[in-house]
């Protein structure tokens, strides 16, 4: 197992086992960058740490199964399910905040990290929003 994998894994296991903000901000270079489907680019360790603290503030009891797991040079790839139920408010891309729905959801998604030194340097989240929205019951009902 190489460094990328590493990091990967103790990313992972920060978000859904440890929930551990301290040890995400250790694992992401000061001047990282991520992409997400529903924050857009996130520039700098602290907006990417905010970006995780709101997502686990409104799944605190996430869980993750791993479908697959790559290493290729310095950057390790992931693929798998994020699963638990939304208890605490979610933050829409336009800054509005919503109300926890309670309901349970488990997504497919997969997760690139680029690492250096130790570090996540560029980071890329890809899953369905449509998916996770229909799931916690926010999208307008199309019933006529």
């Amino acid at each position: 197992m190489g460094q990328a994998r590493e990091v990967m894994d103790r990313l992972t296991e920060a978000l859904t086992t440890r929930r551990d903000l301290k040890v995400i901000a250790e694992l992401y270079a000061q001047d990282a960058v991520a992409v997400t489907p529903d924050a857009g680019e996130v520039r700098g360790r602290d907006d990417i740490v905010e970006y995780w603290r709101q997502l686990t503030d409104a799944v605190p009891d996430a869980t993750y199964e791993s479908l697959a797991a790559w290493e290729v040079g310095d950057t390790a790839i992931d693929e798998g399910f994020f699963s638990g139920r939304n208890t605490g408010p979610l933050r829409l891309p336009d800054g509005e905040t919503l109300p926890a729905t309670g309901r349970e959801f488990r997504i497919r998604g997969v997760d690139i990290a680029s690492v250096e030194d130790g570090r996540v340097v560029s980071y890329r989240l890809y899953f369905d929003q449509l998916d996770f929205l229909g799931q916690l019951g926010l999208l307008p009902d199309e019933t006529p």
